[in-house]
């Protein structure tokens, strides 16, 4: 019998959906509660984990971890560590990729609809203000740039294919034959050149070393006035001044974002927290999401590629999804 452990209190639901699709000889482990100290006498007879943020004292009980499976797409806070842990295999979710692909496109037609701000003009009483105080931007005829093409880019670009736009995208190595979907995909040493085509950013890279900081004030500047950058990848791939003062400079059209830069933040005298360093909250030319792309967290059947790792390695079958800690995803 296989044993698998998950690191948090599963609601009862979702429970019971994993124990009516794991296989028969999978033992699921269901805790209490998440503390390390009730967690670490469960690790120490599973090959599987389940979760988002172990730490090393639960790993060092866990002598016959074969696999640390995280829910989620994002792991840059598990590379650094699962090194020093070799022998177990790390692998991520896309379960909530079809998710957060939709939330960037919705971010993409309230700004270029400009939704909020016309929003806050009725809110205020403002009836039928009309293209002098926010014209939408047209779609049709542009061409999106998907920055990154994994499994959100590759819905992204699904989500948009009837919209007369041209979509091209640029990822970090080309192989393999052009998806058709695409006019044109770029190797990410033709990023300027891509930016150059592109009129709607639209950014899924996770951060790596190599991702940080990759979109400056000169990649901004290539989309002109009338550009809009979506992130729902990870804040720090944007330089956050460069975008700040680009949105408030005009320089380009908007921006929807749903990833940001402290994650963390302390309270102002008004007891609000902003996870950014510069004044977002006050353009009118954003559209600000608190990190919620992924949402709904209740929906089951996100939890797919879990499952299906959980029954290959009960097969002792290789994982999918698994990651090059080395690359940092």
């Amino acid at each position: 019998m296989m044993k698998v452990l998950f690191l948090w209190e599963v609601p009862q639901k979702l429970q019971g959906y994993i124990e009516k699709r794991v296989d028969k000889d999978v033992e699921c482990v269901f805790p209490p509660s998440g503390d390390t100290a009730d967690l670490i006498p469960l690790a120490e007879e599973v090959e599987v984990m389940v979760g988002w943020k172990p730490d090393r004292e639960l790993l060092n009980a866990a002598g016959k971890l074969q696999l640390f499976q995280n829910p989620g797409v994002g792991v840059q806070h598990l590379t650094t560590l699962f090194r020093e842990y070799p022998g177990i295999l790390l692998a991520n979710s896309h379960g909530n990729t079809y998710f957060t692909a939709q939330h960037a496109v919705a971010l993409l037609l309230a700004l270029s609809n400009k939704v909020v701000l016309h929003h806050d003009f009725l809110r205020q009483g403002a009836w039928r203000t009309g293209d002098e105080e926010g014209a939408s931007i047209p779609l049709r005829n542009r061409t999106a740039g998907l920055l990154g093409f994994g499994s959100i880019g590759s819905h992204v670009a699904s989500f948009l294919s009837g919209w007369e736009l041209e979509l091209i995208a640029c990822k970090r190595k080309i192989s393999g034959q052009k998806p058709e979907i695409l006019k044109k995909w770029y190797g990410i040493e033709d990023l300027q050149e891509f930016l150059k085509q592109t009129d709607f950013l639209i950014i899924s890279l996770p951060h790596t070393p190599e991702t940080e900081g990759i979109i400056g004030e000169g990649e901004i500047e290539l989309l002109g006035p009338e550009g809009l950058l979506i992130n729902v990848g990870r804040g720090p791939v944007v330089n956050e001044e460069a975008l700040f003062r680009a949105l408030k400079e005009k320089r380009i059209g908007g921006a929807g974002i749903d990833v940001w830069y402290d994650y963390d933040p302390a309270p102002d005298e008004e007891g609000r927290k902003f996870p950014y360093n510069f004044l977002f909250h006050e353009l009118d030319n954003v559209v600000l999401s608190p990190h919620r792309a992924a949402s709904p967290f209740s929906d089951l059947e996100r939890w797919g590629e879990v499952i299906e790792n959980i029954n290959r390695v009960a097969r002792d079958k290789l994982p999918i999804n698994l990651v090059n800690r080395e690359l940092g995803y």
